[in-house]
């Protein structure tokens, strides 16, 4: 009974131990500023960035990398210099292939480009994806930097 009691404290430390351990080795839970950059594929529909926005915040985003939207032809996270989205695209008459942004799932899109600051009109996810309407011939990523401002309130 007495050598099971002396057990139980010992076995108990030895979790504890091996749970830290693992923490600092990078297995478990990571903080939001530890993430690496995300990837934005141009052969997928909306990508959720893992970043949350409360309105006021303000997001910083920088994007690079290259993607092929039109055959033979790779562009970066700013699109077409010259091609304009028609209609069916999610946003008509800017470039295609343009990174595109919108904060929620159901919120109306806005250009990324090579990046830039927006302030969020809403709380939600933010989610990147190509300005294009058919994904299953596209080929390539960007990758966008994010860097989240809160927004503060004058007590």
């Amino acid at each position: 009974m007495k050598k099971s009691l002396l057990l139980l404290p010992l076995a108990l430390l030895l979790l504890i131990i091996g749970a830290r351990a693992l923490l600092r080795s990078g297995i478990g839970p990571l903080r939001q500023e530890l993430l690496t950059q995300p990837r934005i594929y141009a052969y997928r529909e909306w990508q959720s960035t893992g970043v949350m926005l409360h309105t006021g915040d303000r997001v910083y985003i920088r994007a690079r990398g290259t993607w092929l939207y039109t055959p033979g032809e790779y562009h970066g996270p700013e699109g077409h210099a010259e091609y304009r989205a028609p209609n069916t695209y999610p946003i008509p008459a800017i470039p295609g292939g343009i990174l595109l942004g919108r904060i929620g799932e159901e919120a109306r899109p806005f250009p990324v480009g090579r990046g830039g600051a927006v302030v969020a009109d809403q709380e939600g996810l933010l989610y990147l994806r190509i300005n294009d309407d058919i994904l299953s011939d596209n080929v390539g990523y960007v990758e966008v930097e994010l860097t989240v401002t809160p927004y503060e309130t004058s007590d």
